[in-house]
């Protein structure tokens, strides 16, 4: 992925996902390491607040909707409102929960139990391959015919493609 093709293939959804499961792995181990000063409430509290939040209300509209559709004997596609793709991505965006953290932080102290926020931001991305939501696909993990069209063609074409070579080398006949 670069700022010109905002897509992953496998082998770099994987590869990012492995660098928050470093990030999961280093929160985790800190967590176990202090476990004897973590506050139970506030790091249960913490881990669960973002989905109480953030996916419990999207993800029970968006089963309503396409239970309703199945009823109906419709394909599905049901859209949900983009106030659920929101939520999710506020409740589920690293710098939400590093502010909730510096306010935790200058409010009550530092704390083990603030932990529970990388811990369940990592564990979703590392574990569950599940990154923000944007508004053109469906709330749960769909995929989408027009991704499904371009997944096809860019992995026929891979074999097609060439490092480009850079204009200087191209005049000066250097690599």
């Amino acid at each position: 992925m670069d700022t010109k093709n905002l897509f992953m293939t496998g082998t770099t959804a994987w590869l990012v996902r492995a660098e928050y499961g470093l990030g999961l792995l280093v929160s985790v181990v800190l967590f176990f390491a202090h476990l004897g000063d973590v506050r139970w409430i506030p790091a249960v509290a913490l881990f669960v607040y973002i989905d109480l939040i953030g996916y419990l209300p999207g993800a029970y509209r968006y089963h309503r909707a396409h239970g309703r559709d199945k009823a109906a004997g419709k394909a599905g596609g049901t859209e949900i409102p983009k106030v659920y793709f929101v939520l999710y991505n506020v409740m589920h965006s690293l710098v939400t929960q590093g502010l909730v953290a510096l306010v935790w932080i200058s409010v009550w102290g530092f704390e083990w139990a603030l932990l529970a926020l990388p811990i369940h931001l990592f564990g979703d991305r590392a574990l569950f391959g599940n990154f923000l939501k944007p508004f053109a696909l469906s709330f749960e993990p769909e995929t989408h015919p027009a991704y499904r069209r371009f997944r096809s063609e860019f992995e026929a074409s891979a074999d097609d493609v060439r490092p480009a070579r850079s204009a200087r080398s191209l005049r000066t006949g250097s690599l």
